[in-house]
């Protein structure tokens, strides 16, 4: 691709071969309230000339669901996926925003994510060197100008999920959406998880569990795979310094391939052609000795499931 700056790893045919039919289950891009790398009419045929069959719309501020429509009717064939995510913008754990979303054809459901009450609390310190998300500036911003929206809470002083969170989740399972649990501490996805599988959510996602703010352990991880959850593997969580490639790839084996999905929060303008994310984490799992149907599961069967496109994970 044209764009593509030098000092960025290209993909191989291998591995763009392996992914052929995969969604991106989370990409940044534009229009966005940030700088982007590319714009969704312009991703969209790239994502086709490499094989990949569409990516999920993610916003930190506004639903996508109409911007996917637009996407769609520019690019027939192409598997936009419309998103929100329920930080102070949409209203926080506001049940009436999914509802409105569910029935608009969104697919994905984040819970909190610059707004959750872990997030703002959060103390962890990202490893030397690496590349801080670009909405912290944003949020400063808003902070600074007297904007900034209160912690948006998912759980209750004892540990259980919110009435208005099971209201929520109500609205995903009523919709068949797909639930992604955003920035949440790892206490707060585990009672969130528990409460989506009484309401009946069948699709589960748990957000880069690598992340500064998650740091979700390898045990809990285990536990939630058993509950039905996928555990999301992003590129651009080792590959900005946030996490050492070496625990994410082990993280992977101890959960096992079947329990994880394969995405690439890109976007921002100093990372790769989002159109090479997938490919990219493909050639890292060859490397590390992963076989080629794990790599298919994980970037092309769980995509697709998270994403609406098959009733079934293992539907192809």
């Amino acid at each position: 691709m044209a764009d593509r700056a030098a000092t960025h790893p290209t993909p191989s045919d291998r591995s763009r071969a392996l992914v052929a039919g995969a969604y991106d289950i989370h990409v940044h891009i534009a229009p966005d309230l940030m700088k982007r790398r590319v714009d969704d009419l312009t991703l969209a045929p790239r994502f086709a000339e490499v094989g990949l069959g569409g990516f999920v719309l993610k916003s930190h501020y506004v639903p996508t669901a109409e911007r996917a429509e637009v996407v769609r009717r520019a690019v027939p064939g192409f598997g936009a996926v419309g998103a929100i995510t329920l930080n102070g913008s949409v209203g926080g754990m506001n049940p009436v925003a999914v509802e409105i979303a569910g029935r608009g054809g969104a697919q994905f459901v984040w819970l909190p994510t610059v707004d959750s009450a872990n997030e703002r609390a959060c103390t962890a310190d990202s490893p030397e060197g690496a590349t801080p998300p670009m909405w912290v500036q944003l949020q400063n911003e808003l902070r600074a100008a007297g904007m900034a929206a209160d912690p948006v809470d998912v759980v209750g002083p004892d540990g259980k999920a919110l009435e208005t969170t099971r209201q929520v989740l109500r609205a995903i399972a009523a919709h068949d959406m797909t639930l992604a649990t955003g920035h949440l501490h790892a206490d707060e996805i585990a009672a969130v998880v528990d409460a989506a599988v009484e309401e009946g959510v069948r699709r589960i996602v748990i957000t880069h569990p690598e992340f500064t703010s998650q740091r979700v352990g390898v045990e809990r991880q285990r536990e939630l795979a058993a509950r039905g959850a996928l555990l999301e593997r992003c590129f651009t969580t080792p590959y900005t310094g946030k996490v050492s490639w070496e625990l994410w790839l082990e993280n992977i084996r101890a959960v096992g391939p079947e329990h994880s999905v394969l995405s690439s929060d890109l976007g921002q303008p100093f990372n790769p052609p989002v159109e090479d994310g997938l490919a990219l984490l493909a050639d890292r799992l060859l490397v590390a000795g992963f076989t080629e149907q794990e790599i298919r599961v994980m970037a092309v069967d769980n995509t697709r499931w998270l994403a609406g496109v098959t009733d079934d994970r293992w539907q192809r």
